[in-house]
């Protein structure tokens, strides 16, 4: 896959210690697609609409590890991705019994001159990477 300059992105690839419950997770729960796998290699690229993502099993010795691995992975850092629909995520998460780490809530972020406006919650997949669904709201002048 090739990016020109107007298609440059960023797609992050997260180590996952076990790939086959992290698929279950993304895709089953989250709605992601596999865009294309190596399963020999324990990689997958995923997508959702503009949401890229890249998943690899942690095999010692072989991944781009640059220190001591250890739950929750992620640590620090927040994925959030902006989707159409949150609800339908929601409400697989919830039929899965996953518990959320942060529950849906509307929240008004400034940005510059205004403020715009989403319904959010976060979920923390099998690893701990840390993910906030975000639906827009739209936005508003400054209150």
């Amino acid at each position: 896959m090739t990016a020109t300059t107007e298609e440059s992105y960023l797609v992050p690839e997260l180590t996952v210690t076990d790939i086959r419950a992290s698929l279950a997770f993304w895709v089953g729960l989250c709605g992601f697609s596999v865009r294309y796998s190596r399963p020999e290699e324990g990689f997958a690229y995923l997508q959702r609409g503009g949401i890229r993502v890249m998943l690899e099993q942690l095999i010692p010795g072989r991944n781009w590890v640059t220190g001591h691995l250890e739950p929750p992975l992620g640590r620090g850092m927040n994925l959030e991705m902006t989707v159409a629909e949150s609800a339908p995520i929601l409400a697989a998460l919830r039929g899965a019994g996953i518990a959320l780490y942060r529950e849906p809530e509307e929240q008004w972020y400034r940005a510059g001159e205004s403020e715009t406006g989403v319904h959010q919650f976060l979920v923390q997949d099998p690893d701990g990477y840390l993910l906030r669904f975000s639906q827009p709201l739209g936005s508003r002048p400054l209150a």
